[in-house]
């Protein structure tokens, strides 16, 4: 007797026969290919999406009040490097957004990303401290610091390790 030829990318069953009706092949409704994280979203995962959401926010309000600056003709050195600045500013604002908000579902490649940014805070925090500039630079290096050691907690790495697959080819 043979069995039909299987593809590893589908469930060997039907969402309706794991007990979720409606519910897409991979847990999630509307995500095809993706594992449901083990378990409810532990707090770590939390507090790093909010200082990531947080580093996001501050780098669209640094990007507003610089935009602001080039509009009401602020001197330049480079008009074209000041765009640059800006639209630099504009595209690590969304990538931190989209870091955050993935986290948060539990996606895996946002770990890196969010430990990336960390250190990329704490490259600016800690000279920061150094010369004396003790406020700034402990808003910039206690959040960081927090976020990567929640980073390489258990449950978040176990939370944070759906792999968001991808729709059939065929």
């Amino acid at each position: 007797m043979s069995r039909p030829p299987v593809n590893p990318a589908q469930p060997a069953f039907g969402p309706e026969e794991n007990g979720e009706p409606g519910a897409s092949p991979g847990g999630f409704a509307g995500e095809a290919g993706s594992a449901r994280p083990a378990g409810p979203r532990p707090l770590g995962i939390i507090i790093v999406s909010l200082v990531v959401g947080a580093e996001a926010l501050t780098l669209l309000g640094a990007a507003a009040v610089y935009g602001y600056q080039l509009a009401i003709g602020a001197p330049v050195t480079s008009f074209a490097g000041a765009l640059f600045t800006l639209a630099l500013l504009l595209g690590l604002s969304a990538w931190l957004f989209a870091t955050g908000l993935f986290l948060f579902r539990g996606y895996r490649w946002t770990r890196a990303a969010a430990l990336v940014a960390q250190l990329f805070v704490l490259t600016i925090g800690v000279p920061t401290l150094a010369e004396g500039v003790v406020l700034p630079g402990l808003v910039m290096v206690l959040p960081a610091v927090a976020a990567i050691l929640f980073l390489f907690g258990k449950r978040v790495i176990s939370f944070a390790s759906r792999t968001g697959g991808s729709a059939p080819v065929l």
